[in-house]
């Protein structure tokens, strides 16, 4: 499972937000189950990415599974409970 934090640089926003979803990962003691990862929209690949998944605002927090996006938050993320909610819902989150 993945969890890809679309943002650019210059951008404390977006920092913030993957600094955000890192320790959420950690706190819940998830970092073998999944991967957070930056893609910064401003490179030549981030920017394909970005095009793939229709990017139209950073940051943009989208979470994979199997190869599918199942969670989308445009220009952010809610807040850990409900990240934990639907995390939980997919079965990676097995405490409160």
């Amino acid at each position: 499972m993945n969890i890809n934090v679309f943002g650019k640089q210059g951008c404390s926003t977006c920092k913030q937000m993957h600094d955000k979803v890192v320790h959420y990962i950690d706190k819940w003691g998830l970092n073998g189950k999944i991967s957070v990862n930056y893609i910064d929209t401003e490179t030549v690949d981030g920017m394909a990415e970005g095009a793939f998944n229709d990017i139209m605002e950073v940051p943009t927090v989208i979470i994979e599974k199997d190869g599918e996006n199942v969670v989308r938050y445009d220009g952010g993320v809610a807040d850990s409970r409900h990240l934990q909610l639907r995390l939980k819902e997919m079965g990676i989150v097995d405490n409160d």
